[in-house]
């Protein structure tokens, strides 16, 4: 007889678990990243952002937003902009409180990148973990194994795609800090949104479907803005470039394979 208890606390607990268990690829590097090394992973980094914005959050919102018709893609494109400046607000109001340039931050600047990439990342996983809410606020409403089984299958797919990112929040977070240990938990803390995300959003399911498109293309918006503004400058930086374009195109191509495999 199947346990959908535990079927459902399974399903919300390894979409945490593999964000953990990418987070922790940082503890195999060891000692100080080459400037090579670096420029791949800021790379890697920005093409799974980009990839999970396209195929895993503005793809569905448009999806999502059948209601409107021919303005479909409404919801999409005005939560994509509010999600750009939200992390431009970020940067503005960090800039105040340091009393300082954008050029000038020094230290605080260094900081301050792979932050907004553990900001952005940890709101990219809020609808994810709505979404696996939902789906089993579904199951539990239509009572079979087959929903229960078909939202753990969700679980899953996203769980698989948060293996990769969280690698890309912990192992910028060594570079800036040199702390492997609080690179880790940067990167774990990223993904610990998802399974109290994922409990709201089977408590308040009804209300949640209706806000969903929007906050998907929220949180696609700051992870491209991160991209454009951070990562991408940040590979330059390290003079090297080709290997930094491989690395975002190879991040990209994995994302993008994981969604449309996993759906």
């Amino acid at each position: 007889m199947i346990n959908y208890g535990f079927t459902v606390f399974l399903g919300f607990f390894i979409i945490f678990f593999a964000t953990t268990l990418g987070s922790a690829l940082v503890f195999f590097f060891k000692g100080e990243v080459s400037d090579r090394l670096n420029a791949f992973l800021f790379g890697f980094a920005g093409g799974i952002m980009l990839a999970a914005s396209v195929w895993s959050l503005l793809i569905p919102a448009i999806e999502s937003s059948e209601d409107f018709g021919a303005f479909s893609f409404l919801p999409a494109c005005v939560g994509f902009l509010f999600g750009g400046v939200f992390l431009w607000g970020i940067d503005r109001l960090s800039l105040r409180l340091n009393g300082d340039t954008e050029h000038k931050n020094g230290e605080n600047a260094e900081y301050l990148r792979p932050f907004k990439t553990f900001l952005a990342i940890t709101i990219h996983n809020i609808p994810e973990g709505l979404a696996v809410g939902l789906a089993f606020g579904g199951a539990l409403a239509l009572g079979t194994g087959e929903a229960y089984f078909t939202a753990l299958g969700l679980s899953i797919g996203i769980a698989v795609q948060n293996f990769p990112e969280g690698a890309a929040v912990s192992l910028p977070f060594k570079r800036t800090t040199g702390s492997t240990f609080k690179a880790f938990l940067f990167g774990t803390a990223s993904g610990a949104v998802e399974p109290i995300a994922a409990l709201l959003g089977l408590l308040l399911s009804g209300i949640v479907a209706i806000m969903q498109p929007w906050l998907l293309s929220f949180a696609a918006g700051a992870m491209v803005y991160v991209v454009a503004k951070e990562l991408i400058p940040e590979t330059i930086e390290t003079g090297e470039t080709a290997t930094g374009t491989w690395g975002l195109m190879l991040g990209f191509a994995l994302m993008m394979t994981l969604d449309v495999a996993l759906g």
